[in-house]
């Protein structure tokens, strides 16, 4: 790759999102280059299972990672493994610049950087991560085996995450603020019928405490009543949503409160030919096969976009 190059397409983020945006990009022969810091599939890759894939009635998510990133692969796209620093829109050409002091000129780009677990932003949280706390139980889950731990949220990932944790661990608690789970039916009924877990409702972690081994403790809070409680813990896996990774997004991409990104049903911003996918785009859902829909919209998308700018651009030759 040179500075002097100009792509047609570069996708920032290796997630399915930038995979499936890879592939469709690749079948429209746009000239591509896929730009990933981390290994190829993203957040899937810290799934156990992931069982709502078409396809797929049961698959880990380290293996729909590699089979994503296999697919794009046998395109002969270009890949390249660093850190982008920053976007800046232009009026011929976007740049994007890299931390290895590359600049990447480009027709279009797709932003596919996902999100971040989002903090509860209590005392003990961040001085103890690590040391009990953890935002990742196939990561973390083995340290926690034959042990008691809480788990807070209650939509899909943390009945997942808990499910899974309730194969190695003594006991598990859902602590959830509302008196109902957000998950869905399925989900919550395994969580229901699994004899060594048990959902705390109406309950907030007000402090995560801790002796010199580690978490030992849980301050709860009653939504209801206000009342206060200790709940004896050995560690706790927070899975309360995420917050978009919008730190690349350039100045004057319309955002919503939350930070994520507007876009329109073809996943275009507010800048002409800068795209948003997956957990980045605001939207009402978020899961893999959408953000592979979101992919796939986007790419075909800039494909589009590309081709009238060259047709555009052509036409202006030919007059000169």
């Amino acid at each position: 790759m040179s500075d002097n190059e100009i792509y047609d397409l570069v996708i920032i983020g290796g997630g399915p999102g930038g995979l499936s945006a890879a592939i469709y990009a690749m079948r429209g022969a746009l000239k591509t280059v896929l730009v990933e810091k981390g290994a190829p599939g993203g957040q899937i890759n810290l799934s156990d299972e992931v069982e709502n894939y078409p396809g797929f009635t049961r698959i880990s998510g380290a293996e729909l990672a590699m089979q994503f990133a296999e697919h794009a692969a046998s395109y002969g796209l270009e890949q390249v493994s660093d850190e982008v620093t920053a976007v800046e829109p232009g009026l011929d050409f976007h740049t994007v610049r890299l931390a290895g002091g590359r600049q990447i000129r480009t027709h279009a780009v797709v932003l596919a950087t996902g999100g971040s677990p989002r903090q509860l932003g209590v005392p003990g949280e961040n001085t103890l991560y690590g040391k009990g706390v953890s935002y990742c139980a196939v990561c973390d889950g083995f340290f926690f085996r034959d042990k008691n731990v809480a788990v807070v949220g209650g939509g899909d990932s943390a009945c997942e995450e808990g499910l899974y944790l309730a194969k190695l661990a003594k006991q598990v608690y859902i602590i959830h603020r509302r008196d109902a789970l957000r998950a869905s039916m399925i989900l919550q009924k395994r969580v229901q019928d699994e004899c060594n877990m048990e959902v705390l409702w109406n309950s907030v972690v007000s402090e995560i405490q801790a002796d010199e081994s580690g978490v030992n403790n849980l301050r709860l809070k009653d939504t209801q009543t206000g009342d206060e409680r200790d709940l004896p813990i050995d560690g706790v896996f927070i899975f309360i949503g995420f917050v978009p990774n919008n730190e690349l997004v350039p100045a004057g991409v319309k955002l919503n409160s939350e930070g994520f990104v507007v876009t329109d049903e073809q996943c275009a911003t507010s800048i002409a030919g800068i795209y948003a996918i997956g957990d980045l785009r605001e939207k009402y859902a978020r899961q893999i096969v959408l953000s592979c829909a979101d992919g796939c919209m986007a790419a075909l998308a800039a494909a589009h976009y590309v081709e009238n700018r060259k047709a555009k651009a052509k036409e202006e030759a030919c007059e000169i």
